[in-house]
């Protein structure tokens, strides 16, 4: 169970699964860079899903992660795509405690059509569509969400949209997610197993003042004259490679100087991240307890109620005689 009592953890990520917070003073610019291996290869293998889809969902996990990691509330970013194509919805899920989950609904038969090359590209994969991120700070208050069409050939281009039509934040998104052998080690044993890394920066609003740096305290920056330090930034990120955000052995700290070492990059603590479902018997007990007996009739199949969470793969078998909210007794 997590902390909180409200999910129940999928799985022990390693000592690197984690989001650092970043901040390149020079340019006036603040980013991300994530490492979620075990995390988000926990999720993957829970679904088994044909491996070009296993990687679309790891991407948006990894693009959540990277995003919801700037909540500066207890809340959650919620990632969603709708489209026509085979992938017809992906869902990620990031809380502010660092707590991960995702699925997708897809057309098997059409994703297997596509062939190896194309099922490798996200736009064929979803086709037509929209991305939708939603902050959800809780009960009680108002969510926020943004929409935009899904394009370009990844969803690191589809946020890059978003950001330029919502939010209108100059932003730089790379994310890279495969399945790669790993020699075994102390207590890790070889094997084949995945890997999800990505780097996110974007360029800090305002001509100057003050700007949280992503642990709380406050730091003072002077935005310079026109955009020459954040081309210079973001033309540095655009230079970091696929195996460096997968290289198990490359420190966040150690990537961020090989990128951006003339630039007065500051590295910051970093949030942990862990696979954990909210999902419960007693969460699914309540909702049964919402139908009457009439309506939960169709939901029985073999003499038992069996409710599947879409998450995390878990199902919960109930006695039909035991849940549901009795019927209201006839007149007589």
């Amino acid at each position: 169970m997590t902390a909180n009592g409200e999910g129940v953890a999928l799985g022990t990520p390693r000592s690197h699964d984690r989001v650092t917070a970043f901040h390149v003073e020079t340019a006036g610019a603040r980013g991300r860079v994530i490492r979620a291996d075990e995390t988000i290869g926990v999720i993957l293998d829970q679904h088994a899903y044909p491996e070009p889809v296993s990687v679309l969902l790891g991407e948006a996990l990894t693009l959540t992660a990277l995003l919801g990691a700037a909540l500066k509330i207890d809340g959650r970013l919620i990632l969603q795509t709708s489209a026509q194509g085979p992938v017809k919805t992906i869902v990620a899920q990031y809380r502010s405690s660092g707590d991960m989950r995702g699925y997708a609904s897809f057309d098997e038969a059409a994703v297997r059509a596509l062939g190896n090359g194309a099922a490798r590209n996200a736009s064929a994969l979803l086709g037509e569509g929209h991305l939708a991120m939603t902050i959800d700070p809780g009960e009680g208050m108002e969510r926020y969400q943004g929409v935009v069409q899904l394009e370009g050939e990844t969803l690191a281009d589809a946020a890059d949209l978003y950001f330029r039509q919502s939010e209108q934040i100059p932003t730089y998104v790379r994310i890279a997610v495969a399945r790669a052998y790993t020699a075994g080690a102390g207590d890790r044993p070889a094997g084949w197993g995945w890997r999800a890394g990505g780097l996110l920066i974007q360029k800090l609003s305002g001509e100057g003042g003050v700007s949280d740096r992503g642990d709380g305290e406050q730091l003072d920056w002077r935005a310079p004259e026109g955009d020459e330090d954040w081309v210079r930034a973001s033309t540095l990120a655009a230079t970091v490679e696929d195996h460096e955000l997968l290289d198990d052995d490359l420190p966040a700290e150690e990537l961020l100087y090989r990128l951006f070492n003339q630039e007065r990059v500051r590295a910051f603590a970093p949030t942990p991240l862990q696979p954990v479902c909210s999902c419960s018997r007693g969460r699914v007990e309540d909702l049964l307890n919402t139908f009457g007996k009439t309506e939960l009739e169709g939901m029985i199949e073999a003499g038992r109620i069996v409710v599947k969470c879409e998450f995390c793969a878990r199902t919960y078998e109930f006695d039909p005689e035991q849940v549901g909210a009795q019927d209201e007794a006839e007149t007589p």
